[in-house]
């Protein structure tokens, strides 16, 4: 027996016709490198998305060709999203910040046909062009200068055209991994995938969407799907306010002229912004909504924007995951609880959204699952709707035998269901047999006065096999010694995790993320040694 109810199937162009058709003045704002600031709606974001499935079709682009874009937050590019899925393509959003070797590797490897781009990134273009021979077509964004710009490229068509016919177990976008290991790893989300994962992101507890939402995305539309912010931003029908630069003067204006209700963005964003204003005497920006991800955030950062009247939604996730995993919300006894019980709660990750089941193995056997009892830590396992199953082009799943993915996080679990993770399994410190938080370490650190950033790993020791070292990166006129960090972090860790030593550095590796860069770390001082 079937059930009763209509054929309507989960495609993604569903949700940029539910926000033409019931909120379609809502307006999209986009900040350009240049100052110039341009407005549109979602009725217009829908007409340059057909008008861009025209263009596309004329060029030869049908199902399943990959059709990338190599650029920042602005409305061209939202329209793309739709656009290059529209025509029954699959979108490939790409990190210009990943190095020359690996943008020459993901380009090959996702075979992309089309590659629209933002004028800023010319040099780039002009350097692996010659390297990307898939490539047939290439549209700039924001100038005609060296390739066809993206206004006229459109401008020909009427956008009275139709989206592809497509099935909901198609793909629709492919994100790569930044690979910090071996070559960038691709994953191909599809249209039912992603259209759970946006419903999901509109939840109170996740994103908090609501059409009266405004949304400055600070997180890059390039990075893990942008957070899936394009797709459920539709789907609530709420205003975008798009900066094509992060610039901490550009987004404190923006969000005080906008009326800017909810932003992302991973931590360096924040603190940039508390730099700006501290130096400037510019008020913190008046936020409903900071979800917080990426990384880590320290705990003088959540409580800062909480006590500026913010509801701070720490949230975990990866390319992997859509990137969606959890999202930290109140409590239900949230107003029982202090200040400082409340941050407590906030500086954890949160809780899995509907759809995603975690668990924790034993990380010397992970065969092995550990309770949920807020004390044992392990290696952070997830799966649901939106996890990937198999790596574009893999041969293998990435999945275990039951279908659980291995995030590669180690965390511990509480009864309520509230993950806190630790580290990372490959960063993680075992000293005398226990395990030490190199993550923990770290945001302990960094709310020393003086300290800027901070990086913990291990180093080998004749007895403990390894000890943790702190390499510090120390504010503009700010000093301290090693002596005061350890000082400082006496009552904050546990006093074995206390490091052996601290370094004072004049930076910190990180990956084309913006994530600290361990293995780099760990190669810069491969000729380190810790005294016996």
């Amino acid at each position: 027996m079937l059930g009763a109810m209509q054929d309507w199937d989960l495609l993604v162009t569903h949700l940029i016709d539910h926000a033409a058709r019931e909120h379609g003045t809502r307006e999209i704002v986009t900040y350009w490198a240049d100052g110039q600031q341009t407005r549109t709606n979602w009725a217009g974001i829908r007409c340059d998305a057909l008008k861009m499935t025209q263009a596309l079709r004329a060029a030869g682009v049908g199902k399943e060709d990959r059709v990338a874009t190599l650029a920042m937050n602005h409305s061209r590019h939202l329209v793309s999203w739709y656009g290059a899925v529209g025509v029954g393509g699959i979108l490939h959003t790409i990190n210009p910040r990943l190095f020359d070797d690996q943008l020459e590797y993901i380009v090959n490897h996702a075979e992309d046909k089309v590659l629209l781009y933002d004028a800023a990134f010319q040099p780039i273009i002009d350097k692996m062009k010659a390297l990307w021979p898939s490539v047939e077509l290439y549209i700039c964004y924001d100038s005609g200068e060296h390739a066809t710009s993206f206004e006229d490229w459109i401008a020909g068509y009427d956008g009275n055209a139709q989206w592809a016919e497509v099935g909901e177990r198609d793909p629709c976008m492919l994100c790569y991994t930044s690979g910090t290991t071996g070559n960038p790893k691709g994953v191909l989300y599809e249209h039912r995938s992603t259209l759970l994962h946006a419903i999901s992101g509109l939840q109170p507890h996740a994103f908090d969407f609501r059409p009266n939402s405004v949304m400055l995305p600070v997180v890059p539309m390039f990075h893990a799907a942008s957070w899936g912010l394009p797709w459920a931003g539709a789907a609530a029908g709420l205003k975008f306010v798009y900066s094509a630069v992060n610039d901490p003067m550009v987004l404190c204006d923006l969000m005080a002229d906008e009326g800017v209700t909810h932003s992302a963005g991973v931590p360096t964003v924040w603190l940039g912004i508390f730099q700006y204003c501290d130096a400037t005497g510019t008020a913190l920006p008046k936020l409903d909504v900071a979800t917080i991800g990426g990384s880590a955030a320290p705990k003088f950062m959540i409580e800062r924007l909480m006590k500026n009247g913010a509801r701070v939604a720490h949230a975990w996730g990866m390319t992997e995951t859509s990137p969606i995993g959890t999202v930290g919300a109140p409590t239900h006894d949230w107003a029982d609880k202090s200040f400082d019980e409340q941050v407590a709660i906030v500086a954890m990750q949160g809780r899995p959204v509907f759809g995603v089941e975690l668990r924790t193995v034993d990380l010397d056997d992970f065969t092995k699952e550990l309770p949920r009892d807020g004390k044992t830590s392990g290696a952070l396992q997830i799966r649901g709707p939106w996890v990937i199953k198999r790596y574009f082009k893999a041969d293998q799943d990435a999945t275990t035998a039951d279908g659980w993915f291995d995030t590669g996080d180690v965390g511990v679990i509480h009864p309520d269901g509230t993950l806190q993770l630790t580290d990372r399994t490959k960063d993680v410190i075992k000293s005398g047999g226990e395990w030490i938080s190199s993550v923990e370490l770290e945001n302990a650190a960094v709310g020393h006065p003086a300290v800027a950033e901070a990086a913990a790993i291990g180093m080998p020791h004749p007895k403990w096999d390894e000890r943790p070292v702190l390499f510090v990166v120390k504010k503009d006129g700010a000093d301290c010694s090693a002596a005061e960090v350890i000082e400082y972090l006496s009552d904050k860790v546990a006093k074995w995790w206390l490091p052996d030593a601290v370094e004072f550095v004049d930076d910190i590796p990180h990956t084309a993320t913006g994530k600290i860069s361990k293995k780099d770390l760990r190669d810069r001082f491969s000729d380190y040694k810790l005294a016996e």
